[in-house]
């Protein structure tokens, strides 16, 4: 398995390339895979990645879906009743299930990372890095929120990825989903 760097440094080469290297068409999405383990250390590398992508001309936006699931859950109408009913009966698993309807039913995640994308697309060097994916764990998985955003992406992504590759398409996400072989992106890592 190549290093966080390494694999960073095989992205941005991917970027310069653009779609003459990506085999499945569509939209310039790129995951960056690397074990969850090395979670950590990928936060910590996003600052020195960040500004090698601007010398390399790119001017990046971050969007953390950690911040993008915490800010929909706190501010949400229905937030009291859910505590009240958790409180009442705690219930992890039911407890999830709701939250998940939730913002599933809302597409808040698409909603916010086109948002992001919309607010960018007219700068030159536009690219947004999705990051703290883990967040959206149990709730949603990262391919499905991709597959709603197909013909969308007017700006290339970098999904910051924790899991396992296996193959050229199949990913599985944290290393506890089962292989997932429907993501249309370029995989680099892993």
């Amino acid at each position: 398995m190549p290093s966080l760097d390494a694999s960073f440094k095989e992205l941005q080469l991917r970027l310069r390339d653009g779609s003459s290297l990506r085999n499945t068409g569509g939209d310039p999405v790129y995951y960056l895979v690397y074990p969850p383990s090395e979670m950590l250390r990928v936060k910590r590398r996003l600052k020195v990645w960040e500004k090698q992508l601007r010398i390399d001309g790119w001017e990046p936006r971050i969007l953390s879906l950690a911040k993008v699931i915490g800010d929909y859950f706190e501010t949400h109408p229905l937030r009291p009743f859910w505590l009240s009913g958790e409180a009442a009966n705690p219930d992890l698993d039911a407890a999830n299930e709701t939250l998940r309807a939730a913002l599933i039913d809302s597409g808040h995640v698409e909603e916010q990372i086109l948002k992001s994308l919309a607010a960018i697309e007219t700068k030159p060097g536009a690219l947004l890095i999705v990051t703290d994916i883990e967040a959206i764990h149990p709730y949603l998985r990262i391919g499905a929120v991709e597959q709603r955003l197909q013909g969308k992406v007017p700006v290339p992504i970098i999904i910051l990825y924790p899991g396992v590759r296996s193959g050229q398409t199949s990913l599985s996400f944290l290393g506890i989903y089962p292989d997932d072989g429907n993501y249309r992106s370029v995989h680099v890592g892993g």
